[in-house]
């Protein structure tokens, strides 16, 4: 069979009425660029911020045309009120509801804005949690290169290596790292209606946009289309019963992590640096945007730490040492531990075998669980259940 094209979907678009209630929402102009992978398609349909909950009918109307063109297996489609001059001209600044997302009986305050300045505290208990995921925890950076992926894979496989159910939901769009890191491939089974049943490997349960897509599609997707795929991974998963959900947020301080941080019951929130003064610049913008959005900022880790050379054992300080612990100290936060520069970190990376299974009694291993000993008592307690609790490991 040929392959879907966009001419096909826009046609099959043609059958679903606009907001106006007298025109089809491709003659009004109101859907975005489609962009079909893998026998999905990918869309947006602009429309008056002030009806985006009440016509989210609208949308259902559009993924199920979409799905009904022969060789299509499925469609992804948001609501947004981003575009200027929309049906009703109404101002096109607030993000709607996300498919995902409860009813409005049910569903705690919204985000009003995609930017740091419009970002308004909302209080954990305001939003809908996930069914059977006790705790949620971001891990993110500043900024790119500094081996956050890496760290969210290890620190989840430390988690579950102590004892505790763990699932890691890649929220980096654009360029999701788990299937890699995991060395997973294929795509997720769907379950009865839009449910998704996760991949799994090395006990955790992983969901990432690098199973809907192929690895070298390009992602050109506007903010509402990011938030809608993010609640969809998260909430139409069946993830079971989770002690932690570990979420891989993409660098900087974009659309997915206000999403998260705005939309998601998270305990708390890792941040990733590097020693040197660049990366901690980034780093402490990570720190506001948490703080302003009250999400508790469970500690720093400073990632490539140092270097020993394999051959000599000498320790070199290739990124400068200690400038985490210091923006720790300075800002009272935790500083969770000092991850070394290796070469078996970044190549059982690559491997997809991450070296907290690969070699689960290196020093290594060992700095990773003690990090996610550390975590776990913040979120839970100290009497948190662990096979035991690493010791704290000193390279010299």
């Amino acid at each position: 069979m040929p392959d879907v094209t966009k001419d096909q979907i826009l046609d099959a678009l043609k059958t679903v009425q606009g907001p106006d209630g007298s025109s089809n929402i491709v003659a009004l102009g109101l859907v975005s660029d489609v962009f079909i992978s893998d026998g999905k398609a990918y869309f947006s349909i602009t429309v008056p911020a002030e009806r985006a909950r009440e016509l989210d009918g609208m949308r259902s109307a559009a993924e199920r045309a979409a799905t009904s063109v022969p060789g299509m297996r499925g469609a992804m489609v948001a609501l947004t009120a981003d575009k200027k001059g929309s049906a009703s001209g109404a101002p096109a600044r607030t993000p709607p509801r996300t498919p995902a997302s409860p009813p409005a009986s049910r569903q705690g305050p919204q985000a009003t804005g995609s930017g740091a300045a419009n970002v308004r505290a909302t209080p954990a208990q305001g939003k809908p949690g996930v069914p059977g995921i006790k705790h949620i925890v971001a891990v993110a950076s500043g900024k790119g290169g500094v081996g956050k992926s890496t760290t969210s894979v290890n620190l989840a496989l430390a988690l579950h290596a102590n004892g505790l159910s763990v699932g890691i939901l890649d929220a980096d769009i654009y360029g999701p790292s788990m299937p890699r890191l995991l060395k997973l491939s294929g795509r997720p089974e769907q379950l009865e209606g839009r449910i998704i049943k996760p991949m799994e490997n090395y006990g955790l349960k992983v969901m990432s946009m690098g199973f809907l897509v192929d690895e070298e599609a390009a992602m050109i997707w506007r903010g509402p289309m990011v938030q809608s795929a993010l609640m969809q991974m998260l909430r139409e998963v069946a993830w079971g019963r989770l002690d932690v959900l570990v979420v891989d947020m993409p660098p900087g301080t974009g659309d997915a992590q206000l999403t998260m941080a705005q939309q998601v019951p998270l305990s708390g929130a890792v941040i990733v640096s590097t020693p040197q003064d660049l990366a901690l610049i980034d780093a402490r913008k990570g720190l506001t945007m948490f703080r302003k959005v009250e999400v508790p900022v469970l500690g720093i880790v400073e990632n490539m730490s140092y270097f020993i050379a394999p051959d000599t054992g000498n320790r070199y300080d290739i990124f400068g040492h200690g400038g985490a612990r210091r923006e720790a100290e300075r800002i009272g936060v935790p500083f969770l531990g000092e991850v070394p520069l290796t070469m078996d970190i970044r190549a059982l990376s690559d491997a997809g075998t991450p070296i907290v299974i690969a070699d689960p009694n290196s020093p290594q291993t060992l700095v990773y669980r003690d990090i996610a000993h550390k975590v776990w008592s913040q979120i839970e307690g100290e009497g948190a259940p662990t096979n035991r609790a690493p010791p704290q490991i000193v390279f010299e």
